[in-house]
Protein backbone atom coordinates (compact mmCIF):
# COMPACT_ATOMS: atom_id res chain seq x y z
CA UNK A 1 0.00 0.00 0.00
CA UNK A 2 1.40 3.37 -0.98
CA UNK A 3 1.54 6.07 1.64
CA UNK A 4 -1.37 8.10 0.24
CA UNK A 5 -3.58 5.07 -0.36
CA UNK A 6 -3.48 4.53 3.41
CA UNK A 7 -5.80 7.55 3.64
CA UNK A 8 -9.56 7.07 3.79
CA UNK A 9 -12.42 9.57 3.84
CA UNK A 10 -14.84 9.88 6.72
CA UNK A 11 -18.22 11.20 5.62
CA UNK A 12 -20.11 12.22 8.75
CA UNK A 13 -19.70 15.94 7.97
CA UNK A 14 -21.26 15.29 4.55
CA UNK A 15 -24.51 14.33 6.25
CA UNK A 16 -24.47 16.24 9.54
CA UNK A 17 -22.95 19.45 10.96
CA UNK A 18 -20.23 17.56 12.84
CA UNK A 19 -17.15 18.30 14.91
CA UNK A 20 -16.16 20.61 17.76
CA UNK A 21 -14.40 22.94 15.27
CA UNK A 22 -17.10 22.81 12.57
CA UNK A 23 -18.24 26.31 11.57
CA UNK A 24 -19.68 25.65 8.12
CA UNK A 25 -22.27 22.92 8.73
CA UNK A 26 -22.86 20.13 6.19
CA UNK A 27 -20.70 19.95 3.08
CA UNK A 28 -22.74 20.77 -0.08
CA UNK A 29 -23.32 17.75 -2.30
CA UNK A 30 -21.60 19.32 -5.30
CA UNK A 31 -18.45 19.75 -3.18
CA UNK A 32 -18.73 16.11 -2.09
CA UNK A 33 -18.82 15.09 -5.76
CA UNK A 34 -15.68 17.12 -6.47
CA UNK A 35 -13.88 15.61 -3.47
CA UNK A 36 -14.78 12.09 -4.60
CA UNK A 37 -13.49 12.81 -8.10
CA UNK A 38 -10.23 14.07 -6.66
CA UNK A 39 -9.99 11.04 -4.35
CA UNK A 40 -10.34 8.72 -7.32
CA UNK A 41 -7.50 10.54 -9.08
CA UNK A 42 -5.34 10.15 -5.97
CA UNK A 43 -6.15 6.41 -5.60
CA UNK A 44 -7.84 6.95 -2.24
CA UNK A 45 -10.57 4.35 -2.13
CA UNK A 46 -11.96 3.87 1.40
CA UNK A 47 -15.16 5.76 2.26
CA UNK A 48 -16.48 5.43 5.80
CA UNK A 49 -20.15 6.22 6.34
CA UNK A 50 -23.09 5.09 8.47
CA UNK A 51 -26.86 4.95 8.57
CA UNK A 52 -26.68 7.34 11.55
CA UNK A 53 -24.75 10.01 9.59
CA UNK A 54 -27.82 11.96 8.54
CA UNK A 55 -27.89 12.37 4.75
CA UNK A 56 -24.35 11.07 4.16
CA UNK A 57 -25.33 7.76 2.53
CA UNK A 58 -27.86 9.46 0.24
CA UNK A 59 -25.33 12.13 -0.74
CA UNK A 60 -22.75 9.44 -1.56
CA UNK A 61 -25.33 7.50 -3.54
CA UNK A 62 -25.66 10.38 -6.00
CA UNK A 63 -22.14 9.53 -7.19
CA UNK A 64 -20.58 6.48 -8.83
CA UNK A 65 -19.11 4.47 -5.96
CA UNK A 66 -17.64 1.71 -8.14
CA UNK A 67 -14.04 2.92 -7.59
CA UNK A 68 -14.43 2.95 -3.81
CA UNK A 69 -14.46 0.54 -0.88
CA UNK A 70 -17.51 1.71 1.06
CA UNK A 71 -17.93 0.91 4.74
CA UNK A 72 -21.21 1.52 6.52
CA UNK A 73 -22.52 0.68 9.97
CA UNK A 74 -25.47 -0.74 11.82
CA UNK A 75 -28.00 1.37 13.71
CA UNK A 76 -27.71 1.79 17.46
CA UNK A 77 -29.78 -0.88 19.22
CA UNK A 78 -29.25 0.11 22.89
CA UNK A 79 -31.33 -2.72 24.31
CA UNK A 80 -30.49 -4.97 27.29
CA UNK A 81 -30.80 -8.06 25.10
CA UNK A 82 -30.60 -8.69 21.35
CA UNK A 83 -33.61 -10.57 19.97
CA UNK A 84 -34.98 -11.39 16.56
CA UNK A 85 -36.48 -7.90 16.43
CA UNK A 86 -33.03 -6.30 16.46
CA UNK A 87 -31.76 -8.79 13.87
CA UNK A 88 -34.66 -7.88 11.59
CA UNK A 89 -33.91 -4.20 12.16
CA UNK A 90 -30.27 -4.78 11.19
CA UNK A 91 -31.27 -6.46 7.91
CA UNK A 92 -33.81 -3.72 7.20
CA UNK A 93 -31.48 -0.80 7.82
CA UNK A 94 -28.68 -2.48 5.88
CA UNK A 95 -30.95 -2.81 2.84
CA UNK A 96 -31.88 0.85 3.25
CA UNK A 97 -28.17 1.69 3.30
CA UNK A 98 -27.61 -0.20 0.04
CA UNK A 99 -30.56 1.62 -1.49
CA UNK A 100 -29.35 5.06 -0.38
CA UNK A 101 -25.83 4.29 -1.56
CA UNK A 102 -27.16 2.94 -4.88
CA UNK A 103 -24.96 -0.16 -4.59
CA UNK A 104 -25.60 -3.91 -4.39
CA UNK A 105 -22.78 -4.64 -1.94
CA UNK A 106 -20.31 -2.85 0.33
CA UNK A 107 -16.75 -3.50 1.40
CA UNK A 108 -17.53 -3.36 5.11
CA UNK A 109 -20.34 -3.42 7.66
CA UNK A 110 -19.46 -2.47 11.22
CA UNK A 111 -21.38 -2.63 14.47
CA UNK A 112 -21.64 1.11 15.15
CA UNK A 113 -21.84 0.78 18.93
CA UNK A 114 -19.68 -2.02 20.29
CA UNK A 115 -21.75 -2.34 23.47
CA UNK A 116 -24.60 -3.74 21.32
CA UNK A 117 -22.42 -6.83 20.84
CA UNK A 118 -21.74 -7.21 24.53
CA UNK A 119 -25.29 -7.65 25.85
CA UNK A 120 -27.18 -10.93 25.92
CA UNK A 121 -27.78 -12.21 22.42
CA UNK A 122 -25.06 -10.02 20.91
CA UNK A 123 -23.82 -13.01 18.96
CA UNK A 124 -27.06 -12.82 16.94
CA UNK A 125 -25.80 -9.58 15.39
CA UNK A 126 -22.56 -11.30 14.40
CA UNK A 127 -24.55 -14.15 12.85
CA UNK A 128 -26.67 -11.67 10.89
CA UNK A 129 -23.63 -9.84 9.53
CA UNK A 130 -21.97 -13.14 8.70
CA UNK A 131 -25.08 -14.10 6.71
CA UNK A 132 -24.78 -10.87 4.71
CA UNK A 133 -21.12 -11.68 4.12
CA UNK A 134 -21.98 -15.19 2.95
CA UNK A 135 -24.52 -13.70 0.50
CA UNK A 136 -21.81 -11.51 -0.99
CA UNK A 137 -23.48 -8.26 0.07
CA UNK A 138 -20.65 -7.48 2.49
CA UNK A 139 -16.99 -8.32 2.04
CA UNK A 140 -15.80 -7.69 5.61
CA UNK A 141 -17.56 -7.33 8.94
CA UNK A 142 -16.39 -5.65 12.09
CA UNK A 143 -16.98 -3.14 14.84
CA UNK A 144 -16.31 0.45 15.86
CA UNK A 145 -14.84 0.78 19.38
CA UNK A 146 -13.90 3.50 21.84
CA UNK A 147 -11.42 1.84 24.18
CA UNK A 148 -9.30 -1.17 25.02
CA UNK A 149 -11.90 -2.76 27.29
CA UNK A 150 -14.32 -2.91 24.36
CA UNK A 151 -11.64 -4.48 22.16
CA UNK A 152 -10.99 -7.23 24.72
CA UNK A 153 -14.71 -7.87 25.15
CA UNK A 154 -15.40 -7.93 21.40
CA UNK A 155 -12.62 -10.45 20.80
CA UNK A 156 -14.35 -12.76 23.26
CA UNK A 157 -17.44 -12.64 21.02
CA UNK A 158 -15.85 -12.94 17.55
CA UNK A 159 -12.82 -12.08 15.47
CA UNK A 160 -13.76 -9.05 13.37
CA UNK A 161 -12.31 -8.46 9.92
CA UNK A 162 -12.15 -4.70 10.59
CA UNK A 163 -11.94 -2.68 13.79
CA UNK A 164 -12.34 1.08 13.63
CA UNK A 165 -10.83 2.85 16.62
CA UNK A 166 -9.79 6.30 17.87
CA UNK A 167 -6.14 7.32 17.99
CA UNK A 168 -4.34 10.63 17.89
CA UNK A 169 -1.31 12.44 19.23
CA UNK A 170 -3.19 13.03 22.48
CA UNK A 171 -5.06 9.71 22.53
CA UNK A 172 -2.38 7.02 22.51
CA UNK A 173 -4.18 4.66 24.91
CA UNK A 174 -4.66 1.75 22.50
CA UNK A 175 -1.09 1.99 21.23
CA UNK A 176 0.61 2.04 24.62
CA UNK A 177 -1.68 -0.67 26.03
CA UNK A 178 -0.71 -3.05 23.21
CA UNK A 179 -4.25 -3.27 21.80
CA UNK A 180 -3.16 -2.40 18.24
CA UNK A 181 -0.55 -5.14 18.37
CA UNK A 182 -3.11 -7.62 19.66
CA UNK A 183 -5.55 -6.81 16.87
CA UNK A 184 -2.82 -7.12 14.25
CA UNK A 185 -1.79 -10.50 15.70
CA UNK A 186 -5.41 -11.57 15.17
CA UNK A 187 -5.21 -10.51 11.50
CA UNK A 188 -7.62 -7.59 11.95
CA UNK A 189 -7.67 -4.65 9.51
CA UNK A 190 -7.33 -1.52 11.64
CA UNK A 191 -8.96 1.78 10.65
CA UNK A 192 -8.01 4.87 12.67
CA UNK A 193 -10.49 7.67 13.29
CA UNK A 194 -10.51 10.88 15.38
CA UNK A 195 -6.94 11.64 14.30
CA UNK A 196 -7.65 15.37 14.73
CA UNK A 197 -9.89 14.81 17.80
CA UNK A 198 -12.86 16.33 15.93
CA UNK A 199 -10.67 19.30 15.04
CA UNK A 200 -9.52 20.07 18.61
CA UNK A 201 -5.89 19.45 17.64
CA UNK A 202 -6.17 22.00 14.84
CA UNK A 203 -7.60 24.80 16.99
CA UNK A 204 -5.33 27.15 18.91
CA UNK A 205 -5.53 26.59 22.67
CA UNK A 206 -7.40 29.90 23.00
CA UNK A 207 -10.02 28.74 20.48
CA UNK A 208 -10.76 25.49 22.31
CA UNK A 209 -14.09 25.35 24.20
CA UNK A 210 -13.96 26.15 27.90
CA UNK A 211 -14.50 22.45 28.68
CA UNK A 212 -10.87 21.84 27.68
CA UNK A 213 -9.41 24.45 30.06
CA UNK A 214 -7.66 21.77 32.18
CA UNK A 215 -6.01 20.56 28.97
CA UNK A 216 -4.61 23.99 28.04
CA UNK A 217 -0.99 23.25 29.10
CA UNK A 218 -0.92 20.04 27.04
CA UNK A 219 -2.54 21.73 24.04
CA UNK A 220 0.09 24.47 24.18
CA UNK A 221 2.80 21.82 24.45
CA UNK A 222 1.34 20.06 21.40
CA UNK A 223 1.37 23.19 19.25
CA UNK A 224 4.89 24.03 20.42
CA UNK A 225 6.13 20.54 19.55
CA UNK A 226 4.72 20.77 16.03
CA UNK A 227 6.30 24.20 15.53
CA UNK A 228 9.71 23.13 16.85
CA UNK A 229 9.66 20.17 14.45
CA UNK A 230 8.82 22.47 11.53
CA UNK A 231 5.32 21.12 10.98
CA UNK A 232 1.78 22.45 10.98
CA UNK A 233 -0.67 20.82 13.42
CA UNK A 234 -2.33 18.99 10.50
CA UNK A 235 0.99 17.64 9.27
CA UNK A 236 2.05 16.52 12.73
CA UNK A 237 -1.31 14.90 13.56
CA UNK A 238 -1.38 13.00 10.27
CA UNK A 239 2.28 11.95 10.43
CA UNK A 240 1.87 10.50 13.92
CA UNK A 241 -0.96 8.16 12.92
CA UNK A 242 0.41 7.45 9.43
CA UNK A 243 3.61 6.02 10.87
CA UNK A 244 1.98 3.56 13.26
CA UNK A 245 2.74 0.26 11.52
CA UNK A 246 -0.36 -1.57 12.71
CA UNK A 247 -2.79 0.93 11.20
CA UNK A 248 -4.07 0.10 7.72
CA UNK A 249 -6.36 3.08 7.01
CA UNK A 250 -6.30 6.62 8.43
CA UNK A 251 -9.75 8.22 8.16
CA UNK A 252 -9.98 11.98 7.76
CA UNK A 253 -12.91 14.30 7.26
CA UNK A 254 -12.66 17.17 4.78
CA UNK A 255 -15.17 19.85 3.80
CA UNK A 256 -13.60 21.31 0.63
CA UNK A 257 -11.49 20.16 -2.31
CA UNK A 258 -8.71 22.48 -1.16
CA UNK A 259 -8.72 20.87 2.30
CA UNK A 260 -8.58 17.44 0.70
CA UNK A 261 -5.65 18.29 -1.57
CA UNK A 262 -3.76 19.84 1.31
CA UNK A 263 -4.46 16.80 3.48
CA UNK A 264 -3.18 14.41 0.80
CA UNK A 265 0.00 16.46 0.35
CA UNK A 266 0.59 16.69 4.09
CA UNK A 267 0.00 12.97 4.52
CA UNK A 268 2.49 12.13 1.80
CA UNK A 269 5.20 14.69 2.55
CA UNK A 270 5.23 15.29 6.32
CA UNK A 271 8.31 13.89 8.11
CA UNK A 272 8.06 11.62 11.13
CA UNK A 273 6.68 13.41 14.20
CA UNK A 274 8.10 12.91 17.69
CA UNK A 275 5.06 12.75 20.01
CA UNK A 276 6.95 12.14 23.25
CA UNK A 277 5.21 13.58 26.29
CA UNK A 278 1.97 14.48 24.50
CA UNK A 279 -0.28 11.57 25.45
CA UNK A 280 -3.37 12.23 27.58
CA UNK A 281 -4.87 9.23 29.35
CA UNK A 282 -8.01 10.96 30.63
CA UNK A 283 -10.96 9.65 28.55
CA UNK A 284 -13.00 12.73 29.47
CA UNK A 285 -10.74 14.73 27.16
CA UNK A 286 -9.82 12.20 24.47
CA UNK A 287 -13.16 10.40 24.10
CA UNK A 288 -15.60 12.77 22.31
CA UNK A 289 -18.53 10.65 23.52
CA UNK A 290 -17.78 11.95 27.03
CA UNK A 291 -17.31 15.63 26.13
CA UNK A 292 -19.59 18.20 27.70
CA UNK A 293 -18.95 21.09 25.34
CA UNK A 294 -22.50 22.41 25.12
Amino acid sequence: MTCVSKLGLGTVQWGLPYGVSNRGGMTPKEIVAAILAEAQRKNITVLDTASLYGEAEAVLGQNSLAPFRVITKTPKFATPVITGDQVSFLFRTFQQSLDRLSVSQVYGLLIHHADDLLVGGGEKLVAAMTALKDKGEVRKIGVSVYDGEQIDAVLRVFRPDIVQLPISVLDQRLLTAGKLARLKDEGVEIHARSVFLQGLLLMTPDEAPEYFSPLQPLLRQWHAAAKVQGMTPIQAALAFVRDIAEIDIVLVGVETVAQFRSCVEDFAMAPRFDSAGLACNDPHFVNPALWKTR
